[in-house]
This record gives structure tokens, C-alpha cells and sequence, in this order.
């Protein structure tokens, strides 16, 4: 393989600095700190966002700019037991074949490999191109929080590269805008039911993955099947629910969720019976997407001081949740093997009195986006919820004919003797946000292979990295 070392250099050094969303005060200065070793002249924003300009090379003083953008943030997700501190602990990585993971938590190559690889592009001497501006933004996870704040003015280059795309060989000129809904339940709290038996109920290692990318792949949602096996208790006898979680990020399809429910002690058995029927049928029905799912009901004892909420309320949070969408909503009318609009259920979260859902909606439509917005809305308020939703995200309308695009696409077939595909792609992207701010800018976005991003599962494929810095090379010298 020929990569960069510099690039998987950078990446592994990005690796020992703490980047949750909301949190890349490091990574802004150890940015900093790159362009003030090289001498690089650097700015950087309110909400600590990074732009870097490096002059073109010798003889390419006239050639168009061109900006490199990636985000510094990383979604921060563990298996079970780790006890991995995202805030202190550095990523520990490993190679196995042909692929870089980490050991048991996302490995942040989701965007970290697009930062490392801005920066070997900064810290090379061997590319010949005209001036260059990287810019790092913040907080891309939640929302697309930092490229909001980017002024309109801030970058002068004609052209971009973003570099958060995530399979080799495709080129991605469109992206899915989006918005994020949450509906609240406020109760008052009662007693723990007397003579009542007492369980805790969870399901966990599903697969899960990225809530834009992954959402055609059929793969379960946690807090949707905890939801069901619920529902099917409810149908046969009284279940009251002391507490009900899930989830903990708004763009990844939840891997686990558990639930603490109370039963007439009567139907201590036929609960158990219940359950090994309703979660037989579960594996079977996602035995190829989720094959490692897994199911528990514990009894828990001595629980009498535990708070409920009412019964006639968590049932109705219980039939919310079950008629709720998730997954894929439609597809596309004139590509039908592309997904049009979705709902993500995404996180479960509660505090005294209080229970709410977040879910994440994404269309290339905005009518289709409005009415499934609408329809979530519809659907919690009439189970008794306040429901809000943010302004959301722009989608990135696809240019073909563009000269950047021309461009990459004859460097990809000049490499590799193979044409590259030319996509649109139904996660968000932050082109959209710069499209609103910088209409005439041309735009383009891929990267290398990654696979289970936004979970532990998350790994890069070297070779296909390899290929990303050959490509982005290539395309640095000709524009």
C-alpha cells in the first residue's frame, strides 16, 4: 500500500485528542497549533471552527482555489463493559487485515480521516497546487452545529472538497436535508404497585449504524422492538412501567434499550412465556441484519420504593411509539434504489416526572420532510405529548455539469481505469448549509471506505484510503 504516512500519522494523533460534539476545544488548539508550526496563516471562528491557507505552490500562483473541509467532532458510542471516558481516554486502535478499528468504541474515522488527511495535504511539499484553504468545523454530529456559524465571506476558494464521504470509488454531489423532532410527556409519579412482580426487560447487541446511511439496510431499532415486546405484554395483561430508555444519539439507529416494568404477580409466568415467544419471533425475523441481538428479563426485587409512571399514561406513551414510523419511509419515484425520506427513533430519555422521544427525519424532499414531520407531530400529540422540531438542515440540490466534478471524475478514471459512480447521498451532509452560503461554489464529496460508523463497529479499509490520497492528489494538480 501507498499511503500517506503522514495522513494515518495525523489520524493517530488525532486519536489521543478527546472530540465528543460540544467538545473539540483540543482540537481547535491543537489546529492552532499545526499552522503556527508551519507558519500557516489560520483564523478561526466564534464557535471553534478553523480555517487554514496554505499559498499555492510555485507556477500555480493563478490556478483556481480550492477549500478541503472535514469536522473535527466524532459520535461516541461503546460496547458494553468498556468504561471508555471520551472526555480523558485516547481512541486504542488496531489493524486487522486490511482494516483500522478500535478496541470496543467508534473509532472516529468518521471524520477523523478527513481532518488527517487535510492536514497531509497542509504539510506536504510534493503536491503541485494552487491555493489551498482547509476548513475544520465543529460539532457536525449535532445538528451540523458549526457549519451554521460559517460567515458567507469567510472562504474565498471557488471550489470544494468535502471529505466525509464513506465508500471508495464514489463521488457524491447531493445530500438529504433534514430536521430533528422531540416529544415530551410530563406526569406525576405514583407509587410502585403493591403485591405486583417486578422485571427489568432490555434488548441489546443490534447492529445499529448510521441513521442516514444504514436506514435501507433493514436493521432493527432498539427502542422499536422494546417498544413491541411491551405492546404485546400490555395486550395480554396489566403492565405498569417505572422507567423506559434507549438510545444516545440522534443520528445512529439505537443498539440497545431496557425497560423497569411491574405485573400482577399472578402473571410472573405467563410474562416469561410471553417473552421467550415474542423475542424467538424477533430473531428470526432479524437474523441476517441483527444477528447478535440479545434479550433479557430479570426479576428485581425489594423495588417497592421505585416510582411509575400512570398507567393510562405509559400505555399511551407504549401505542406512540408503536404506531411512530422508523426506518424507511419511501423511496425515491425517479430512482427507486435510493431512499427518498426517514424517521430515525433515536434516543428515549427520562428525568422526574418527565419522558421524552427524539427522533431525526431526513428527505430530499421538503414537502416529503414536512409531512412526516407532521405526521410524528400527529402522532405524539394525540397520545397526550408536547412536540417541538427544529429548523433542520438544507439539502444539497446536485449539480452534474460542474467543472470541479468533470474533473474529478476523469483523475478517478486516468488512476484507476474504471469510471467512479456519481451519487447523492440520503445522510447530511454540511454542503448544504455551505450551498445556502456560497451559491456559486462548486461542490463535491468522497472519501475511503468505512463501515459501522457511529457504532464500535466503526473501521476504514487501508487500501481504499490508500486510493482517497491518490485521488485528492490528482485533483489538487489538475484544477
Amino acid at each position: 500500500m501507498n499511503i500517506s504516512s503522514k495522513a494515518l500519522d495525523f489520524f493517530f494523533e488525532i486519536c489521543n485528542i478527546p472530540r465528543p460534539s460540544g467538545h473539540e476545544e483540543k482540537m481547535t488548539q491543537y489546529l492552532e497549533q499545526f499552522a503556527r508550526d508551519r507558519s500557516l496563516n489560520y483564523e478561526t471562528d466564534s464557535a471553534g471552527n478553523v480555517l487554514i491557507r496554505k499559498s499555492a505552490t510555485q507556477g500555480r500562483e493563478t490556478a483556481p482555489g480550492i477549500a478541503l473541509q472535514a469536522h473535527t467532532d466524532m459520535v461516541c458510542s461503546q460496547r458494553e463493559g468498556i468504561g471508555h471516558d471520551f472526555l480523558k481516554d485516547p481512541i486504542r486502535t488496531k489493524i486487522e487485515g486490511e482494516w483500522l478499528s478500535a478496541q470496543g468504541t467508534t473509532l472516529g474515522a468518521d471524520n477523523g480521516i478527513g481532518v488527517a488527511t487535510a492536514l497531509a495535504v497542509l504539510d506536504a511539499s510534493d503536491i503541485k497546487h494552487g491555493p489551498i484553504e482547509c476548513l475544520f468545523t465543529v460539532c457536525e454530529e449535532e445538528g451540523l452545529g458549526g457549519a451554521y456559524t460559517i460567515a458567507p465571506n469567510w472562504m474565498k476558494s471557488p471550489y470544494l472538497i468535502n471529505l466525509d464521504s464513506e465508500e471508495e470509488g464514489e463521488l457524491f454531489v447531493g445530500c438529504a436535508g433534514g430536521n430533528q423532532l422531540s416529544a415530551t410527556f410530563n406526569y406525576t409519579e405514583e407509587p410502585a404497585p403493591k403485591d405486583y412482580f417486578f422485571a427489568s426487560a432490555t434488548v441489546s447487541n443490534l447492529q445499529g449504524g448510521h441513521s442516514g446511511d444504514d436506514i435501507d439496510k433493514g436493521r432493527a431499532n432498539a427502542i422499536k422492538l422494546l417498544a413491541g415486546l411491551l405492546n404485546d405484554f400490555s395486550s395480554h395483561f396489566e403492565v405498569h412501567i417505572a422507567s423506559i430508555s434507549g438510545g444516545d444519539r440522534h443520528n445512529t439507529i439505537p443498539i440497545s434499550a431496557r425497560a423497569f416494568i411491574a405485573v400482577p404477580w399472578e402473571q410472573k409466568e405467563p410474562l416469561r412465556i410471553l417473552f421467550n415467544i415474542f423475542t424467538g419471533e424477533l430473531e428470526r425475523e432479524y437474523r441476517i441484519t441483527d444477528p447478535n441481538m440479545h434479550f433479557t428479563l430479570s426479576s428485581e426485587d425489594n423495588k417497592q420504593n421505585i416510582k411509575f409512571i400512570p398507567y393510562e399514561k405509559s400505555t399511551r406513551i407504549l401505542k406512540a411509539l408503536l404506531a411512530a414510523p422508523t426506518g424507511v419511509y419511501s423511496f425515491s419515484q425517479e430512482a427507486p434504489s435510493f431512499v427518498q425520506t426517514s424517521n430515525n427513533l433515536a434516543i428515549i430519555a427520562q428525568k422526574e416526572g418527565e419522558l421524552t422521544i427524539h427522533s431525526s427525519q431526513r428527505s430530499d424532499s421538503s414537502f416529503a420532510l414536512k409531512q412526516i414531520t407532521q405526521m410524528l407531530a400527529a402522532t405524539f400529540k394525540l397520545a397526550g405529548a408536547k412536540v417541538e422540531w427544529d429548523e433542520g438542515y438544507p439539502g444539497w440540490t446536485p449539480i452534474y455539469d460542474s467543472p470541479l466534478l468533470s474533473v474529478a471524475k476523469k483523475e478517478y478514471t486516468r488512476l484507476f481505469q474504471k469510471e467512479a459512480k456519481v451519487k447523492t447521498i440520503h445522510a447530511g451532509l454540511e454542503c448544504g448549509l455551505f450551498s445556502s452560503k456560497y451559491p456559486e461554489m462548486q461542490m463535491i464529496s468522497f472519501g475511503p471506505t468505512l463501515r459501522g460508523v457511529h457504532t464500535p463497529e466503526e473501521k476504514i479499509n487501508l487500501p481504499s484510503l490508500d486510493k482517497f490520497w491518490i485521488h485528492l492528489k490528482a485533483i489538487l494538480e489538475a484544477i
